[in-house]
């Protein structure tokens, strides 16, 4: 079975929107989003926590096109895309950066699952299975999807979006018609741009790496709408479901409002499709990164080793101290989807290679620059226990994404600038150029 991880996918094997906008739809509904919208809920009132969910879903869905477009021009991964706008070099380093990244968040989410499920065995049926046990066999579950590939996520997700949609929505019927609502209950302790800022943090990583998705798409009008929508409605469905859930039942705990409602099985159902569905897409495009730097491995093999190992870090609960690492990464990896699709809709140079299937250059100094300066202005944006160093939007990704795609036009402007002012002067001096 051919993912072309290393090459275009090619006509036959491309997909509408429907099927790429129930993966993304698929990808939205996980327990991250979950503990997100709990966190909201219990900042400020419902109105206005649903308000900065909206408006930050929308700028994601905005940023996630912008990427997409990119797949879908291409029909290449992330990490093929990458090899041409840094280099192949520069794109090892990505393809280290973005896997690492992605394999965390499996850990992360996997021992989230473990987690949780551990609390609906043990009020439920009395029964006390560990975390470390419940984050094997979830990693498992999650790894097994992923190695089969695209074709095996987008079934997962086509198969599962309708049942989670029909039990969220169910369990939202029935806390609103059973509770009352009372915003009195509510400290107004976070901002609106704060909640925003955090809607967009969750996924801005997730956006850089949208070709992966949209690389299926039969046409650019297919990724549009897939994308936009995908992203605008699976980001922030699961939050906004998590807000009105908490604030008409004054329980921050997910699980047990399943359990108060009676849903308890679907509940657990409900988790564990929520997760594998959104965790297969991290193995699967950890996988594709790091099949750059070890392209003699077969897909499958790589994916399996690389699940163990994401596993391996929920098993021994390195979850729980993984969030300030992904911090650290999501600076780094930020402004590269800023950085290609500058190359893509401005530049342009490094996409003609493709169309003209010239070889990738060993690194591009240009995008170099640009990604450390974007990584920089993305760090002093960043806050820490004083205070960031300097403030743009106030969403340290969205000013690393923004800083690359511009830094990226100004530089490769200025390079074009030298290279034209030696070429005239190797004609001022009668030299072949």
């Amino acid at each position: 079975m051919n993912n072309y991880e290393l090459e275009k996918v090619p006509k036959k094997d491309r997909r509408n929107w429907l099927t790429m906008f129930s993966v993304l739809i698929a990808i939205g509904v996980d327990l991250s989003s979950i503990m997100l919208g709990k966190e909201i809920s219990s900042g400020m009132s419902m109105e206005s926590a649903i308000f900065s969910v909206i408006i930050g879903s929308f700028i994601v869905a905005i940023l996630c096109t912008v990427c997409a477009l990119v797949g879908s021009g291409t029909h290449l991964s992330t990490a093929m895309i990458t090899k041409y706008v840094f280099g192949k070099k520069g794109a090892k380093i990505f393809s280290l950066v973005i896997g690492l990244s992605l394999l965390g968040w499996f850990g992360v989410q996997v021992g989230f699952f473990a987690q949780n499920a551990q609390t609906i065995l043990l009020d439920m049926f009395n029964i006390n299975i560990s975390t470390g046990i419940l984050s094997l066999i979830g990693g498992i579950l999650m790894m097994t999807t992923a190695v089969f590939g695209y074709r095996a996520i987008e079934k997962l997700s086509v198969l599962s979006v309708p049942f989670l949609l029909a039990i969220i929505l169910f369990t939202l019927y029935q806390a609103v018609t059973k509770y009352t609502y009372s915003n009195s209950l509510v400290e107004n302790t976070m901002s609106s741009a704060s909640a925003t800022s955090l809607v967009i943090s969750i996924f801005i990583v997730g956006a850089t790496t949208t070709p992966d998705i949209s690389r299926w798409a039969k046409s650019k009008m297919d990724a549009i709408i897939s994308t936009f929508f995908g992203i605008l409605i699976g980001n922030s469905f699961m939050i906004v479901i998590a807000i009105v859930l908490t604030s008409y039942m004054n329980n921050s705990d997910i699980m047990k409002i399943f359990i108060i409602l009676g849903l308890g099985i679907p509940g657990i159902l409900t988790l564990t499709l929520a997760q594998w569905t959104t965790n297969t897409t991290n193995l699967y495009s950890a996988s594709l990164g790091i099949s750059l730097i070890f392209s003699k491995m077969s897909k499958r093999n790589l994916t399996i080793i690389l699940g163990l190992i994401a596993t391996s870090l929920a098993v021994f609960g390195i979850y729980d101290n993984f969030i300030t690492f992904l911090n650290i990464l999501a600076i780094i990896i930020a402004p590269i989807g800023g950085i290609y699709s500058a190359e893509y809709f401005v530049i342009k140079e490094k996409f003609k290679m493709i169309e003209e299937n010239k070889e990738a250059n060993s690194i591009v100094i240009r995008s170099m620059i640009a990604w450390g300066i974007g990584i920089l202005i993305t760090y002093l944006t960043t806050g820490n226990q004083q205070g960031a160093y300097i403030t743009l939007t106030g969403i340290p990704p969205l000013d690393g994404f923004i800083a690359g795609f511009i830094v990226q036009v100004i530089i490769s402007f200025v390079f074009k600038s030298i290279k034209s002012e030696k070429i005239d002067k190797h004609k001022v001096n009668g030299k072949a150029v």
